[in-house]
């Protein structure tokens, strides 16, 4: 009989399917676009079909806007907010609008145009993760800014429009709903309890150890019990942290490790599927919500959200954690 399962953050039921799950088999996996290096704008010496660069890890102070570069960051071609001008909210009658202010920046991940994270050195991957607290640190700065959302989307079916690894980053006006359902149902139990849902959730995790991933002096790799999505992964910091930008040198050398080790289960068991990922931190310079803790969400694309979902809220989840795990632990890398 399928289960219903409720999220102990926001309160989000989802069916669970146990009766006869899906192996990864079964998921059809949609064919990655290749784009031709030659006309990437992100590849190698086409560095000019870019907008000129915001930041960059270089080798021996190369200059700007030129080869010599470990990791990019420019600002997104079409982005989603103007970084230019002023907020100005207003309402019209009973509708409230402002204009739209923001940064929306693309993280060139690495030089090489067929390389995803489990293809890289260790190293590779850790000047990424640093320099996502570096651009998070200077935009934090911009007073008009409430939030800073990392995210990647990995092939078409993720909503990725060029094949060159990359991420995002925008840096929005106001907190997004999302999260401030995380921070309400996380506070929410820090004032009953007296303690972090997430550390909860990590303890539980680690006692129980059926649905853990992989795991480091850090950081924990796991599919959650209460899943959106099949095969959905969470790492998260084993201390206490309301945001990413508090990581520290050490744990992003650890941090790299999981995720990479995490990526690359993920695409043997599933045939290097399309997915996506969001960190999740706390708003900038909200020091008050000691019931947070900032964590990653990686979500392959193997299902499609249709009206039931839209419909309802609730997530029908073909693979239960428990059955995922064993073909992401069995995985061979």
């Amino acid at each position: 009989m399928p289960e219903l399962r409720r999220d102990p953050i926001v309160g989000r039921w989802v069916i669970i399917d146990d009766t006869d799950p899906k192996k990864p088999e079964d998921f059809p996996v949609e064919p990655h676009r290749y784009d031709d290096p030659s006309h990437c704008p992100f590849c190698y010496g086409n560095e000019q079909m870019t907008p000129p660069e915001i930041s960059a890890f270089r080798f021996d102070k190369t200059p700007p806007n030129g080869p010599g570069w470990q990791v990019r960051v420019v600002p997104n071609k079409f982005p989603a907010l103007q970084i230019e001008g002023e907020l100005d909210r207003r309402g019209i009658g009973m509708l409230d609008l402002s204009n739209g202010i923001g940064a929306h920046e693309v993280i060139v991940e690495t030089p090489y145009h067929n390389k995803d994270v489990p293809d890289l050195e260790l190293a590779e991957v850790e000047k990424i993760l640093e320099m996502y607290v570096v651009r998070s640190k200077d935009l934090e700065k911009d007073k008009r800014f409430k939030y800073i959302m990392i995210f990647k989307n990995y092939g078409a079916a993720a909503g990725a429009t060029l094949d060159h690894n990359h991420s995002q980053l925008i840096a929005l006006p106001m907190v997004p709903k999302n999260v401030l359902e995380e921070i309400t149902g996380s506070m929410a139990y820090y004032e009953f309890k007296e303690r972090c849902i997430f550390c909860d959730i990590i303890r539980q995790e680690i006692q129980e150890k059926e649905r853990i991933i992989a795991q480091n002096n850090s950081f924990i790799s796991f599919c959650p019990f209460v899943p959106r999505f099949p095969f959905e992964m969470w790492i998260a910091p084993k201390s206490h942290k309301l945001s990413y930008c508090d990581i520290s040198k050490e744990e992003i050398t650890e941090f790299a490790g999981i995720l990479k080790e995490s990526l690359t289960r993920m695409r043997v068991a599933l045939n290097d599927p399309s997915y996506n990922f969001i960190i999740h931190t706390s708003p900038i310079n909200e020091t008050d919500k000691p019931g947070y803790h900032w964590h990653i969400e990686i979500m392959p694309r193997l299902s499609r959200i249709a009206g039931f979902e839209w419909g309802t809220g609730f997530y029908a989840v073909p693979t239960p954690p428990e059955v995922a795990i064993k073909y992401l632990r069995n995985a061979k890398i």
